[in-house]
């Protein structure tokens, strides 16, 4: 495939790999890395705009305003600068190699997902340790020899494009294959033909989240898609006016039907469901991204007529609801509609009045999955996955809610996927915790029985480490809990380097899982912490809406306790204390910072939602008002602007040592957030403690998409917080 078959243009600071490109003046010098240090950093120098605005009275400023313009000559120029400097500065740290080797060797290992079947073929991802991304294998049954279904090696050979979903036809005869440019959400999908091996000529553009859907005949495709977008506006354009369509294969997508849109509600989207009869499609709605507010309404098309017509089966945003499935005339989901733990419903389509509905499986004491669903429906079974105090329990139900079994997990960690068909007999799962790769399981769903099925050998003795959850009082004394891993033999005297990373945010649950990489951490000595915050799904959606909006701060302040409890019970200090924190995670860290830059040492903050006053007119940010609130409403602007990190960088500060990290092809958390940060940071910095800019290259929201760039990414950050923690850089 043509590497110039994906349309959305780059930004303009990937250039930064171009030779052709001039460079600045090198007069920017880095010190040495380590904060002892007399000598200040040269940073590159940005100018202080005079832009100010008002809101409700409220004049703010915002000097760093041209930095949004992403493509500009000054912003360019200016990212170039923060990129030789940032270089030098890691190049000068000894382990900076050291840690790529090592987490080369720790990645080198074979990987498997789930396996699941279409037709008589099974398929299954697997990467051999080190491939740039993991090849779809496919078997005649479950034991048959295994075939290379598609390689996403290779579309691309410098890791420019990568493939970011599969979908299947029911026979497994097609696949559909998703395309992201620099890991953008922007996706375009390729349909081949399994058989040959060929593409055939349709392609559905400009989607964003959401997969298509294999018709049941396999003939076509339900999608959604926003309109194309104007070059060089990609990574800025609203996400609005998006539409379900149906494309049938070998027509132009011009001749594509639209089914449904709303252009009274531009900012709405719509997640697309196919019931197993092929008679229903189920579109789920929200105001934004499906699944940011947690709210979300429900339409039914049925697609037997020449014309569907789009029955609303819930409007008015009032709860959550997630898809499970349809069987003998009833669509089964799972909400939170009286129930923020979480239940299961049944609705009749064709009487979809809500005194009609049926509760199936009523809320209990511990919570389903609020943000990505918990319930599916396999062999004419619910299979229903809960949390306790943050870790699995899985049950089965019949239909009529009848507790059938439990599924006895190995651990006190994270079991996912019980994915499968109507008349499976069988399902799959994966089960990690912070000291166990994840394991491949194979589940009878007519016995009971759990059988390994895909265990890797990671080089890796998980006796050397010991995991413990604790709980800690946050500042309202709120119960929260928290995840430790850290090496065998540990003394609790306070000098112990920790990392300490958290969410908080719409309704995401942090479970544990084992991470790799992490083990670099722990090798050298480091603790890991998880803190499970409010605003996070762990407790349901009362967890989640304790800390949204008018409240975000009560999700600082438990970060912030999590923090002060680790040095009370002498696990570290403050100058060892680090903290990490991507996308929510990165306004998480960056807000902490700002508003106790005396309790960290070192701030890895990853894509991070920096601008909180601006972040709703770019991109998917709208979406996120559920969470955050709008700063045109004047109550939300006072919280906004009272903890926005952007807003609350004070001159003449002490911060500590920041890695504020972006991607090029972030179309989801634009660049600017960090860029601004960055200037505003470098501007105010006071103490001799780095604050850099990290440009991830052909990268999206997520990082790199492919394992070297992972393994890079990764190296920096270690290298960074190793030599600003004072610990062994060699």
């Amino acid at each position: 495939m043509s590497q110039n078959r994906l349309k959305c243009v780059p930004l303009a600071l990937a250039m930064l790999c171009n030779a052709s490109m001039p460079l600045t003046p090198t007069e920017i010098q880095a010190e040495e890395f380590t904060t002892a240090s007399k000598a200040r950093f040269a940073y590159p120098p940005a100018k202080r705009g005079d832009v100010v605005d008002d809101y409700h009275g409220v004049k703010v400023a915002d000097p760093y305003r041209w930095l949004e313009k992403l493509d500009s000559v000054e912003t360019r120029a200016w990212v170039l600068a923060e990129a030789q400097l940032t270089e030098a500065y890691l190049a000068k740290i000894p382990a900076r190699q050291t840690l790529k080797a090592r987490l080369t060797k720790l990645l080198d290992f074979e990987k498997y997902s789930a396996p699941f079947h279409k037709g008589q073929h099974y398929f299954y991802s697997h990467n051999s340790g080190l491939q740039p991304q993991s090849v779809l294998y496919t078997t005649l049954g479950l034991t048959g020899a295994p075939a290379v279904a598609f390689d996403p090696n290779t579309i691309s050979t410098n890791g420019s494009l990568a493939v970011v979903g599969y979908a299947f036809s029911r026979d497994g005869a097609r696949l559909a294959y998703g395309v992201s440019q620099g890991g953008s959400d922007w996706a375009d999908w390729h349909i081949r033909d399994l058989a040959s091996g060929q593409d055939l000529p349709d392609e559905l553009r400009w989607t964003k989240y959401y997969a298509p859907i294999f018709a049941a005949d396999g003939k076509g495709l339900y999608y959604s898609a926003f309109p194309a977008p104007t070059s060089g506006e990609e990574l800025r354009v609203r996400d609005l006016s998006h539409a379900v369509y149906y494309h049938a294969l070998g027509t132009p997508t011009s001749a594509d039907r639209k089914l449904y849109s709303r252009p009274d509600h531009a900012d709405w989207q719509f997640a697309p469901h196919l019931t197993h009869d092929g008679q229903w499609l189920v579109l789920l709605g929200g105001e934004g991204e499906v699944g940011d507010k947690g709210l979300e309404n429900i339409y039914a098309l049925d697609l037997r007529q020449t014309n569907p017509v789009v029955t609303p089966l819930s409007e008015g945003f009032a709860a959550g609801y997630h898809f499970i499935g349809a069987e003998a005339g009833l669509f089964y989901f799972q909400t939170t509609l009286d129930a923020p733990r979480g239940r299961v419903i049944a609705i009749n389509p064709n009487n979809p009045r809500r005194d009609y509905w049926q509760e199936i499986i009523p809320q209990g004491a511990d919570t389903m999955d609020v943000d990505n669903g918990s319930v599916s429906l396999v062999n004419h079974q619910l299979i229903v996955r809960t949390l306790h105090d943050v870790h699995s329990q899985v049950k089965v139900f019949g239909l009529d809610g009848r507790l059938q079994r439990e599924v006895e997990l190995p651990g006190l960690g994270t079991a996912s996927g019980f994915g499968g068909e109507l008349d499976d007999h069988e399902t799959f799962y994966s089960y990690t915790d912070l000291a166990t790769p994840s394991t491949i399981y194979r589940y009878d769903l007519r016995t009971g029985a759990s059988i390994i099925y895909r265990a890797p050998k990671v080089a890796f003795d998980p006796a050397t480490v010991e995991t413990k959850q604790v709980f800690y009082p946050s500042k309202d004394g709120t119960r929260i809990p928290m995840f430790l891993v850290y090496k065998k033999g540990l003394k609790l005297d306070g000098s112990n380097p920790t990392l300490l990373t958290g969410y908080g945010g719409f309704g995401i649950s942090v479970l544990p899982r084992f991470d790799a990489a992490r083990l670099l951490w722990l090798e050298r000595g480091g603790i890991f912490a998880s803190a499970n915050l409010r605003g996070g799904g762990e407790y349901g959606e009362q967890w989640h809406r304790q800390a949204i909006r008018n409240h975000k701060q009560i999700v600082f302040d438990d970060f912030i306790a999590a923090a002060q409890w680790l040095i009370a019970q002498k696990y570290t200090s403050a100058p060892k204390l680090a903290i990490e924190g991507g996308s929510n995670g990165g306004l998480l860290v960056g807000a902490c910072a700002t508003q106790r830059p005396d309790l960290f040492g070192v701030v890895l903050a990853h894509v991070g939602v920096m601008d909180m006053l601006r972040f709703n007119l770019f991109g998917q940010g709208a979406g996120w008002e559920g969470d955050y609130g709008s700063p045109q409403n004047p109550d939300d602007f006072r919280a906004l602007h009272a903890y926005s990190p952007y807003h609350n960088v004070r001159p003449g500060t002490h911060y500590p040592a920041m890695f504020i990290v972006t991607g090029d092809h972030d179309a989801r958390v634009m660049p600017a957030h960090s860029f601004k940060f960055a200037a505003a940071m470098q501007a105010a910095q006071a103490g001799l403690a780095p604050i850099l800019l990290r440009v991830q290259l052909s990268a999206g929201h997520g990082g790199g998409p492919t394992t070297s760039q992972f393994i890079d990414e990764k190296a920096d950050a270690y290298a960074f917080l190793l030599a600003n923690m004072g610990m062994d850089v060699n």
